[in-house]
């Protein structure tokens, strides 16, 4: 096979580098070379600049004593066809070495038997000379030299591209830690920037909120303020009026009593002039006897008897009356002083209700109104200081009232108040009493008329009890009736329903005794109360109506009782304990088991020392306090009872 040309064309230079020097460079030249070289290296590098770290003297010929052969490249065609990957491999002294193969430009194939000849002749022309041994020697020594000087270049110029490679690399993982360190500290500075004016945000809403509660605060201050002066000067307004209206009252009052004195000298001449008939009658009545006795004298002389049916007939009637009456007092059971307060009350009320009923008779005005009031504002009465107030306050004005009489007001606030307790509520009973006694401190007149429907209605408020007698009633019916039954379609109402009654009678009572308000005198107060226990627990005997209307006195009045009166209250539960449950034990009726257990329980488990519901009465809402109580007392002067402090907690 012919002989096969190779010829391989590389790249001069690399970035401005030449890979190959010269075969023909001077020393100074290459030295030239390698300062630019250095020169380009430090400018590309800045973090580790280029240093020299092996001399660049020229070698002796012992650095190339192991190349004395030339560089030879040998191709066959078996190797061509056996391995065409292979670019060329350095034979040295017999043996394969690898070398680093370089990019050539262009890479062809020449079958001509001229392609070594020209290859040598392009690149040294002058080894085709015929020169002498030493000649040839000194050639060799130098082409054995200019290749060591190129082999170092080579080695020098792959350090220096792995140094630049790795500076490379360090700088650029250097500028990505750079960066990376920079984005965190951008995202911290971001995450510091969002705290910090979330913080800001929390502060500045912070301080709003104070400042809108401050003024907020302030406006309230201001218009508590001006309420004050407002309520203040309304008070004022109100004391002048109530000044006037008392005026106009006491005018009013004294035109009345101007008016009841010439009705009672009209009533005491009419009373003189039926005197004066009277005596006239009895004259004449007198005279008439003394003709009738002088005629029987002379009838009687002939014989005649005079008719006395008609004078016996109208003794007997006067004598059963007479024991009617002695045998229902025998029936009664009660003190004699419980008694006479009773009739004494009993009388004023029913002089009260026959002068309303003359009054309604002669005047063509109608008071049905103000009875509505009373009855409206008893009704609204609750267990709130503020009802309380407002509600007695109110119904001072209507007692009060000029165009309306008094005695009409005063029964008709009587009658509701009694009727209002007979709702089974202990707050109700515990309202009412506060409003009787603020009531009663500026209209006294209303306590007498008051316990005189109490007594109307209830006999055991007096105390007093009347025992069953054949001889006293004629009927069980009218019995019934006499001690406060009612009658409910014809028919006499069950035990249940007037036991419940009487529950609420004695509730209302026990309410109004131990009502106590600070500045206030109660008219019947705990003293009452005292007396009441007292009669009632010597006159009284042991029933099931007795039992009743003492528990439910003790269920509200005892712990007032036990606070003033202490060892002496004990010794009356003694009393109770000991003498009037056995009586009603002894009396084996299963209809008093409830309520003498209900004593018992009370007597025993020291009830009287818990304060009973409702006697504190609740404190007004929050939307009342915008005044404080003190301005109440300071220009609420003209009501008496705004200036009460009652018992909170």
């Amino acid at each position: 096979m012919g002989a096969i040309k190779l010829e391989l064309r590389c790249p001069q230079k690399v970035d401005g580098i030449a890979i190959d020097p010269e075969p023909d460079w001077s020393f100074d030249a290459l030295l030239s070379e390698l300062n630019s070289l250095e020169t380009r290296l430090n400018a590309s590098s800045k973090p580790v600049p280029f240093t020299k770290t092996k001399s660049r003297e020229i070698s002796t010929g012992k650095s190339v004593e192991s190349n004395a052969r030339a560089f030879v490249i040998r191709v066959s065609d078996d190797e061509l066809e056996n391995d065409n990957e292979r670019k060329g491999e350095e034979v040295h002294n017999g043996s394969l070495v690898a070398v680093k193969r370089f990019t050539c430009d262009a890479l062809y194939l020449s079958e001509s038997d001229d392609s070594d000849d020209d290859v040598a002749l392009g690149g040294e022309s002058y080894l085709m000379d015929e020169v002498g041994l030493a000649d040839g020697a000194l050639v060799e020594l130098t082409h054995q030299h200019q290749l060591g000087v190129k082999e170092e270049i080579r080695n020098l110029i792959s350090t220096l591209e792995t140094q630049l490679i790795s500076e490379n690399e360090q700088s650029n993982s250097a500028l990505a830690q750079v960066e990376k360190d920079r984005d965190m500290r951008r995202e911290m500075d971001r995450k510091n920037d969002t705290v910090y004016q979330r913080k800001i945000a929390e502060a500045l809403d912070n301080h709003l909120t104070a400042v809108q509660r401050d003024h907020e605060l302030k406006s309230q201050i201001e218009e508590r303020k001006i309420r004050s002066d407002a309520a203040y000067e309304e008070a004022k307004r109100k004391e002048r009026a109530l000044q006037e209206e008392k005026i106009r009252q006491e005018k009013v009052k004294a035109e009345a009593e101007a008016k009841l004195r010439a009705e009672e000298a009209k009533r005491a001449a009419l009373e003189a002039e039926k005197r004066a008939a009277k005596e006239a009658a009895e004259r004449e009545a007198a005279e008439n006897s003394k003709r009738i006795t002088a005629g029987v004298s002379q009838d009687g002389a002939c014989g005649r008897q005079p008719d006395d049916s008609s004078v016996i007939a109208g003794a007997q009637s006067r004598g059963s009356r007479s024991d009617g009456t002695k045998k229902l007092q025998s029936a009664v059971r009660a003190t004699e002083s419980a008694l006479n307060i009773e009739q004494k009350r009993l009388q004023k009320l029913k002089e009260l209700d026959e002068e309303n009923q003359s009054l309604k008779l002669s005047s063509n005005e109608d008071f049905s109104g103000y009875e509505k009031d009373i009855s409206r504002l008893i009704r609204q009465i609750r267990g709130l200081k503020d009802n309380v107030r407002t509600k007695a306050s109110e119904l001072v004005k209507i007692l009060n009232n000029p165009l309306c009489p008094q005695s009409i007001s005063l029964a008709t606030f009587s009658k509701k108040v009694v009727s209002r307790c007979e709702t089974p509520d202990d707050n109700v009973a515990m309202s009412c009493g506060y409003v009787i006694v603020l009531v009663a401190s500026q209209v006294p007149q209303v306590m007498d008329i008051l316990l005189g429907e109490f007594h109307r209605a209830c006999i055991y408020t007096v105390p007093k009890h009347i025992v069953f007698s054949e001889a006293a009633f004629e009927s069980e019916e009218a019995y019934y009736k006499t001690i406060g039954y009612r009658e409910e379609d014809g028919k006499i109402e069950s035990l249940e329903n007037y036991l419940s009654r009487l529950k609420s009678y004695m509730r209302l009572y026990a309410a109004l005794i131990q009502t106590e308000i600070p500045g206030v005198q109660n008219a019947h107060g705990l003293k009452e109360g005292w007396a009441w226990l007292a009669r009632f627990l010597n006159a009284l005997p042991a029933n099931i109506y007795t039992a009743v209307a003492l528990n439910a006195f003790l269920q509200l009045a005892g712990f007032a009782l036990f606070k003033k009166y202490k060892s002496q209250f004990r010794k009356i539960l003694d009393n109770i304990y000991d003498n009037f449950l056995n009586a009603l034990k002894a009396r084996e009726d299963s209809k008093l088991n409830l309520v003498i257990a209900e004593i018992q329980y009370y007597i025993e488990d020291k009830k009287f020392l818990e304060e009973p519901e409702g006697r504190t009465l609740q404190a007004p809402p929050l939307s009342s306090t915008l005044v404080p109580e003190a301005d109440y007392q300071e220009y609420g002067r003209y009501h008496q009872y705004q200036e009460y402090g009652y018992q909170y907690h």
